[in-house]
């Protein structure tokens, strides 16, 4: 039975061995999720701003203002995918 109980605890050990690792990453992931949050926050705050622009302008400079709004757009859309992978 000590043979037995040696195994036990080692594959308990290990367990807990890789509990501890997982708990630090996940602490890690969620602060990487939390500061690309941020960022994103201030990616859409800048969408805001320049639909307001786009509003107020007309002919090509207002379909610069569009496609730079579609690309940010797109990152944002991006950064919330790479969030809900984090968890």
């Amino acid at each position: 039975m000590t043979d037995q109980n040696d195994k036990l605890k080692s594959l308990l050990e290990r367990l807990e061995t890789e509990r501890d690792e997982l708990k630090v990453k996940l602490g890690l992931a969620k602060l990487e999720a939390r500061e690309e949050w941020q960022e994103l926050e201030e990616k859409i705050q800048g969408l805001r701003g320049r639909l307001n622009r786009l509003k107020d302008e007309a002919g090509d400079a207002g379909s610069d203002v569009g496609a730079a709004f579609d690309l940010v757009a797109d990152e944002v859309k991006q950064g919330f995918e790479r969030i809900r992978k984090l968890f």
